[in-house]
């Protein structure tokens, strides 16, 4: 029998709304040893992921993007909205305005662990909030801990 994402997943996981101040996820995620937590809005629907690697901007140097003058002309040579991003970030107080919140790669809970896996390896993320097929409602979070651990189970 093929285990499914829902068979490992922890179910009703933590999750944080944008208006939450970032200390409070900080708190959460220090409190917890977790690495993210989902956003979901007033209504329970994701619409974003904070993370660790999101809250590390707080103690980052933020560079200003390289520049050269030509005639009273500014002309950058690093992407000034990279910046505004990245600094955005860096000061920001709520969740909503650290987190991200661009393509979400979620996954179903009838999904096998290899399925999952595949897509955790091919997107490049720590973990995948697990939605409801019909309602897109929050119901778990995958993470690559949870597919180790189920794989150390099965070596013995």
């Amino acid at each position: 029998m093929t285990k499914t994402v829902a068979d490992i997943m922890t179910r009703e996981p933590i999750s944080v709304r944008p208006d939450t101040p970032i200390q409070t996820a900080i708190k959460i995620l220090a409190k917890q040893h977790i690495s993210g937590l989902p956003v979901l809005d007033d209504q329970g629907k994701l619409v974003g992921v904070i993370s660790e690697t999101d809250l590390m901007w707080r103690e980052t140097d933020v560079r200003e993007p390289a520049f050269i003058t030509i005639l009273d002309s500014v002309i950058y040579l690093d992407n000034p909205g990279r910046y505004e991003k990245e600094l955005h970030k860096a000061i920001g107080q709520t969740v909503g305005e650290v987190m991200f919140s661009g393509h979400i790669v979620t996954i179903v809970p009838e999904k096998s662990i290899r399925e999952a896996a595949r897509l955790m390896h091919d997107k490049q993320v720590h973990r995948l909030p697990v939605i409801d097929a019909e309602t897109k409602a929050l119901v778990g979070i995958l993470t690559r801990g949870d597919i180790i651990r189920t794989m150390a189970a099965l070596e013995s």
